[in-house]
């Protein structure tokens, strides 16, 4: 049964859809992100519309937004703010950095440096920040959406497995269609178009996001389901093709993600399929193919080979 909520996710998902063309597979999958209480990593070439769907997808919604562009002289403090002494009242008083927001857009993640990168871990997975021992939580709902460009491109630095496993997903963009991108030169599409598509704030407030996360987690999922993972994530350890199988946040992250794809299709139970569609975006970044079978770091596309191989080998529920 289809609640006013999910009726609104549609709208909102109609509203994006306005700014990215033919790309409904991904707009789907970060509405999963956001559902499930996630973060979405994009890795594609520059000038696919990575930045543009994160824009569209904070404006769809009434929410606060912050875009930070990663450099290679980029500090920790740039990211997750700094303390400030005032001599004349003797304390420190904390500046909130860009983090502080509903949706975060970091362009270009693997610009910046490790130490840097590194500063983003707490806030992902705790949804807070400690500065001088003070711990300041931030924004609910909170959505990271980090974009990086290929790892083969000059001037970056490779994303860690503990950064990595820290995103919900990671996906690609990939190229449009060739009627997708000749609709995009037939309208000529600017800034004006893009807000006359996807105007600022949508119907959807940000307690209605919280709400939507908050039924998500109530969607049944069966013990054999959670069983099929299972076997998955046990296979990628097992494997002699990967050196790093898919963690127990991992598992976790599966479950929540198929959680959320149900619920936005309008069931209040999971099926196989779910888990099916999901474990090449959700489990993917998270497992490192073995230097003996040819792998370097974060090969994803070795790596979505192997994880196809052993999802086709693995018994599904019945």
């Amino acid at each position: 049964m289809i609640t006013t909520l999910q009726e609104r996710l549609g709208e909102l998902r109609a509203s994006v859809r306005r700014a990215i063309k033919g790309k409904d597979d991904v707009i789907e999958l970060a509405l999963v992100a956001l559902v499930a209480r996630g973060h979405l990593l994009i890795e594609d070439v520059p000038g696919v519309g990575k930045t543009t769907l994160a824009q569209a997808l904070a404006r769809s919604f009434h929410c606060s937004f912050q875009r930070i562009q990663f450099t290679s002289d980029m500090l920790p403090s740039d990211v997750i703010g700094v303390s400030i002494f005032h001599p004349a009242r003797g304390e420190f008083e904390f500046k909130p950095g860009p983090i502080f927001a509903n949706v975060v857009l970091g362009d270009e993640i693997n610009r910046t440096t490790p130490k840097t990168q590194s500063a983003l871990l707490e806030v992902m997975n705790e949804a807070q920040v400690t500065v001088d021992n003070h711990t300041h939580p931030v924004p609910r709902p909170f959505l990271v959406l980090a974009t990086q460009n290929p790892a083969e491109h000059h001037g970056t630095y490779p994303l860690p497995e503990s950064q990595l496993d820290r995103f919900l997903m990671r996906l690609r963009m990939g190229y449009p269609g060739r009627e997708s991108e000749k609709e995009i030169l037939r309208v000529h599409y600017s800034r004006e178009n893009f807000e006359n598509d996807v105007p600022r704030h949508g119907q959807l407030e940000a307690a209605d996001v919280i709400e939507m996360q908050r039924e998500a987690e109530e969607v049944r999922v069966d013990e054999s389901l959670l069983d099929y993972a299972l076997d998955i994530v046990e296979s990628t350890r097992q494997s002699k093709q990967l050196s790093l199988g898919v963690s127990p946040r991992g598992a976790l992250m599966l479950r929540r993600a198929a959680q959320a794809l149900a619920w936005i299709t309008g069931r209040n139970y999971c099926l196989p399929d779910d888990f099916k569609r999901l474990i090449l975006p959700v489990f993917a970044h998270r497992v490192v193919v073995s230097s003996h079978h040819g792998g370097t770091h974060n090969n994803s596309t070795q790596a979505e080979e192997i994880l196809a191989e052993i999802v086709a080998t693995t018994p599904v529920p019945i």
